[in-house]
């Protein structure tokens, strides 16, 4: 196999890998995501605020784990050539951090984030909604969405703060304390 063809193989494998992260079985209605699963390991994840570094380093971390998880060797350089880290990959992060601070199941909170951001409507095929969903990673990345957090990972019903200016940290404990105000 050439190394090309090992990349390929490599990242075919993580983003199916990435994929069963993101909603239970239980969940299936039989529509799926891939076209839109790709797009979003396709999007770079870039912070403007400071501390959403962690964001990223939390989504990178999935690559280490995904080699464990497969039993594989995986060089630091071959996860490099995976690209930078992705919208999808900061997702199922976040995810993984709302189960170990607000419980429940990771994958579940995935599928929440999804839904946050209108993302679970874009099933497979993509097509003309291939825009909007990139509309959408855009308005989060680049923190256009509204103050209360509309449009972003944590809409807020009540907000005191501007959360575009407020890392996503911040922004989940506030969405956490907003669905459970007695933690």
């Amino acid at each position: 196999m050439s190394r090309t063809e090992a990349n390929t193989k490599l990242r075919e494998d993580y983003i199916h890998w990435l994929a069963d992260q993101l909603r239970e079985e239980s969940d299936d209605n039989g529509e799926t995501y891939r076209e839109l699963i790709e797009l979003m390991f396709d999007k770079e994840f870039v912070y403007t605020i400071d501390m959403d570094e962690n964001r990223i380093e939390d989504g990178l971390a999935l690559r280490t784990e995904f080699g464990y998880a497969s039993h594989r060797r995986v060089t630091h350089k071959q996860m490099e050539r995976l690209g930078p880290c992705s919208f999808l990959e900061v997702l199922i992060g976040l995810s993984r951090r709302l189960s170990f601070n607000a419980g429940g199941s990771a994958p579940t909170w995935a599928w929440t984030l999804m839904k946050n951001l209108d993302l679970q409507k874009m099933s497979d095929p993509l097509g003309r909604a291939r825009p909007i969903a990139e509309e959408i990673m855009d308005t989060v990345i680049q923190r256009a969405y509204s103050s209360d957090g509309s449009g972003g990972f944590f809409p807020l019903s009540w907000s005191d703060d501007d959360q575009t200016r407020i890392e996503l940290w911040y922004q989940m404990h506030a969405y956490i304390l907003e669905l459970h105000p007695g933690n």
